[in-house]
């Protein structure tokens, strides 16, 4: 017997899941969040939910809101079933189900009126996003690009905004029309100094509109920096029929997830904060030597053995990890090129910290896949790989295995995997990757030509010169000689 999860089906699904404590009737909420998606879910509103299993800051509930159809697709799940969601943590020895409650509602999605008009509701403190690394219209460099149609058209129209900067940049003046102090703008996305790259969209887009604004929001706004951590597949038929199989639970939607979870924040805020150190938030300073900790090091290991792992064939990221050449090259990466330029962090052994990547990443339950951390290239390269090979190469060190990375990625960009099986791409700028690495087989500097993702490193006479060299042996010798000639040593010229 199953139960579709709803509020009034929690007595049945708590035979099975850890549920609310809490009743749902007495949040109300004090977040609106950009981009409800998996990672959201089951980062954020789960220390939210830990805290109003507490009994503490039920005023902080979570109301979502969006622009895109994928925000609309999310808004008809969740509502079915009053915006709650089934997480699944999983270790190598333990599957738990949690029925989490601190989101009430989603706004409709583009309805930039109605979202407005919440934005400008003085119970709203926060507002959150995560809308990805594509999502903040940044450049290689880091930079707010003002230009993109999306913004311009903001710009123009600025009281009918289509972007969730133009939103923010809307509320914010009717906040501050009204004399409601402005909320706090708090970036949960994996980018680099994830707040201030915020407060550069949010200042640059209300400078094109409104300059005089722009100077009121620098003054008045908080936009805290954040790391945040937690790995989460996205959600497919099986996970839903697995929920189903497992726990009995009909979820719309539901999140699977690692048990491990990090979030360290700066402590920066206009209008108050949840008590969120309550349940595990590391509230610091500087956040910098974190998220520098874990964009490097994890998020750069992700990036670096999807491409090899995908020429190769491999699903499944756990299965990449099994692999012992794919394993041995992260290991090697992280340890020659990519610790070694990681400043400090308080209290922490980078050593021990890549030991406890090399678990997670080798969990077979969370079925994390080749092709999700193979996506979107053209943003997380200049975020989680390139800025490694800059420094390196700033100190007058070598990038073979960084130089290696980015052959590899030019590769996948090919099209097809070793085996000759088709690559399907899912990245916004795929179709000038794919032309410019049919080219790069030839002439590999044709790959470097972007100035929006390889900035500065492309300059380097010594990065290119790897880059050909490792492209050229990847082309003659294939995936698997190239890393066992780099593990060798051998791969250098």
């Amino acid at each position: 017997m199953t139960c579709k999860l709803s509020l009034a089906t929690l007595t049945d699904a708590a035979k099975t899941a850890e549920i609310p404590a809490y009743d749902r009737a007495s949040l109300t909420a004090g977040i609106v969040h950009f981009g409800v998606g998996n990672f959201h879910r089951a980062h954020q509103a789960v220390y939210l939910d830990d805290l109003f299993n507490q009994g503490k800051d039920h005023d902080w509930a979570i109301i979502g809101a969006g622009m895109l159809p994928s925000d609309a697709a999310m808004r008809e799940k969740l509502a079915a079933q009053d915006f709650l969601t089934t997480v699944v943590e999983q270790d190598n020895n333990k599957t738990a189900a949690r029925v989490t409650g601190p989101m009430v509602d989603i706004l409709p999605v583009g309805d930039s009126k109605a979202i407005i008009a919440k934005l400008s509701d003085p119970a709203i403190r926060i507002v959150s996003l995560t809308i990805t690394e594509g999502g903040y219209f940044i450049d290689a460099s880091g930079k707010f690009n003002p230009s993109h149609p999306a913004i311009a058209a903001d710009g123009k129209n600025p009281s009918e905004p289509k972007t969730v900067f133009g939103l923010i940049v809307a509320g914010l003046k009717a906040r501050k029309e009204k004399g409601i102090v402005p909320f706090t703008v708090m970036s949960c996305d994996n980018i680099p100094h994830n707040g201030a790259v915020t407060r550069n969209a949010v200042l640059g887009m209300a400078e094109l509109s409104d300059p005089a604004f722009a100077v009121w929001v620098k003054a008045n706004v908080a936009f805290p920096n954040a790391m945040v951590d937690r790995i989460t597949p996205a959600t497919s038929q099986r996970e839903i029929d697995l929920l189903t199989d497992t726990f009995g639970i009909e979820d719309n939607w539901p999140v699977y997830c690692e048990e491990f979870k990090q979030w360290v924040l700066e402590d920066k805020f206009t209008a108050g904060r949840p008590a969120l150190d309550k349940v595990g938030v590391t509230f610091v300073p500087d956040v910098t030597p974190y998220e520098h900790m874990k964009i490097r090091i994890l998020n750069g290991g992700h990036a670096a053995i999807a491409y090899p792992a995908a020429l190769m064939d491999i699903h499944f990221v756990h299965d990449a990890m099994e692999e012992p050449l794919i394993r041995a090259f992260l290991a090697k990466l992280e340890n020659d090129e990519i610790i070694p330029i990681v400043p400090p962090v308080p209290n922490t052994s980078l050593k021990d910290y890549f030991a406890l990547i090399e678990r997670r990443l080798l969990n077979p339950k969370i079925a994390d896949t080749i092709p999700r951390l193979a996506q979107d290239g053209s943003n997380r390269q200049p975020k989680f790989i390139l800025p490694s090979t800059l420094d390196n190469l700033r100190q007058g060190k070598d990038v073979v295995g960084l130089s290696l990375v980015s052959a590899l990625w030019c590769r996948y960009f090919w099209g097809t995997t070793d085996s000759g099986k088709e690559i399907v791409f899912n990245d916004a700028s795929a179709d000038r990757l794919h032309a410019a690495a049919l080219k790069a087989k030839d002439d590999p500097a044709a790959f470097l030509v972007f100035d929006d993702i390889f900035g500065e490193v492309s300059q380097s006479e010594l990065f290119r010169k790897r880059f050909a060299h490792a492209l050229k042996t990847l082309w003659e010798k294939g995936t698997r000689a190239t890393l066992q000639l780099y593990l060798d040593g051998k791969l250098a010229v």
